[in-house]
């Protein structure tokens, strides 16, 4: 079995190149590593193109036999490698389009500007096991596909769609598809969340960790929703409330 023993081969130093956005953007793939990521997207039937095995280990994820597996040695694992100990299993995956879809319907969770890999990651993992529709990004928003993201996702980019873009642009088409849309901020005109009966179509947006949500987007709320907090902590984190929330608001 032939096996990559330099991290100057070629392949290896086009795949280095994903840890940029501008580089995956031009390569239109990026790469998953680890066994639980892997397994995920395999399971999810993802369009895995490609997965590379260190020759340390042992065992791995069965793979469908339309998959190539490359052989790679421990320095070149290392060199490809995000985390401080790697696993030694990694997948290129193609981007996947963003193309808004036609028809905007069910439930959805809005980020605008959220910056923290973990919050993304938390949030994105809320959504699916809330059961929602899809997540939309702000382009002010960290990147989906960077590696911190990824890990924090879990696999949960899988299973529902995915987008980053314009929110404005996004608010005017849920409006138009008259889907209420609640915005998260401690306000005069905001209603605690608990008078909100749950709804089987709703957009709801999360603020930016320290700024809240922008003051533009707050104009173009149907409703405001806050968590009364009763102890003496000055506020939650954006993760936590959106959890809160999703599960309040889903029917």
């Amino acid at each position: 079995m032939p096996v990559i023993t330099s991290p100057k081969n070629e392949l290896i130093k086009q795949l280095r190149k994903l840890n940029r956005k501008k580089n995956r953007l031009q390569q239109q793939r990026y790469l998953i590593e680890g066994t639980h990521l892997v397994t995920e997207a395999l399971k999810a039937n993802q369009p895995v193109t490609q997965v590379l095995l260190s020759t340390e280990l042992k065992t791995w994820p069965e793979l469908p036999d339309t998959i190539t597996v490359q052989w790679i040695s421990p320095q070149v694992a290392k060199a490809l490698s995000s985390t401080v100990t790697t696993q030694g299993i990694f997948a290129i995956l193609p981007l996947p389009k963003q193309q808004q879809p036609e028809r905007l319907t069910g439930t959805w969770l809005l980020l605008d500007d959220v910056q923290d890999p973990g919050n993304i990651g938390t949030m994105v993992r809320t959504a699916d096991a809330a059961g929602l529709t899809g997540v939309v990004l702000s382009s002010g928003s960290a990147d989906l596909y960077s590696a911190k993201v990824l890990r924090a996702m879990q696999g949960s980019h899988f299973h529902l769609p995915l987008y980053q873009g314009d929110l404005p642009t996004w608010l005017a088409q849920f409006k138009a598809a008259g889907l209420p849309i609640f915005g998260s901020e401690l306000n005069p005109a905001a209603v605690n969340f608990r008078q909100v009966p749950a709804q089987s179509q709703f957009a709801l947006i999360m603020g930016n960790e320290g700024n809240g949500m922008e003051s533009a987007l707050l104009t173009q709320t149907d409703q405001n929703l806050y968590i009364p907090i009763k102890g003496h902590a000055e506020s939650l984190n954006v993760a936590v409330a959106a959890g809160i929330l999703l599960f309040q608001l889903k029917s």
